[in-house]
């Protein structure tokens, strides 16, 4: 009996990760196809695929970027609307724009106990606009959700640690069973 539930355990570490990342991806598909109206699956993925790589690289043109920033015009202008605009685009660019803002990855002392610490990103490094010059705003993601705490501490609670964002980033939202830190997974036996 012992080893029927050990292997059925096992078997659902194996499948529900896959068939639920399957699901999500083929309903995303669908939603795709469906907001272009396109009637062969898949092809609305490719079509918005190409259509945002060609906008990406029509930004680089000056005369098609001053056209592009009118919407952002906008939206930053009405009311609801900026919080809903800016907020997502802050998020997006803080993974992928040009401004980066997960690049520093740190560990920070807790409440003066020198042996706990967190893992999080340096979000800003000068706070004197909000009263505190010796802090910087860190960010903690939280694992197995898309949330996060913004912590502002003195600068001397933060150690920058010599780590990839990218795997520091997996290793906390993973709950830091996504493999080591260093590139090696040491998470399969």
């Amino acid at each position: 009996m012992n080893f029927l539930a050990k292997n059925f355990l096992r078997g659902l570490a194996i499948v529900i990760p896959t068939v639920v990342t399957v699901y999500i991806l083929y309903q995303t598909f669908l939603w795709i196809d469906r907001l272009i109206l396109f009637p062969f699956p898949g092809l609305g993925v490719l079509v918005m695929f190409v259509a945002v790589v060609l906008i990406g690289i029509l930004a680089s043109n000056y005369v098609i970027a001053r056209l592009l920033a009118i919407p952002e015009a906008i939206f930053s202008r009405a009311p609801f609307v900026k919080i809903v605009y800016t907020s997502i685009k802050d998020l997006i660019e803080a993974f992928v724009g040009d401004r980066k803002r997960f690049s520093r990855a740190v560990l920070v002392t807790l409440a003066n106990a020198p042996r706990v610490e967190a893992l999080g990103f340096v979000t800003a490094e000068e706070l004197s606009v909000i009263g505190e010059p010796g802090s910087v705003a860190v960010y903690f993601p939280q694992a197995y959700n898309f949330a996060g705490n913004l912590v502002i501490v003195p600068r001397e609670s933060v150690r920058e640690i010599a780590g990839d964002p990218g795997r520091v980033m997996a290793f906390i939202v993973s709950g830091g069973v996504s493999g080591s830190l260093d590139g090696n997974d040491t998470t399969r036996a």
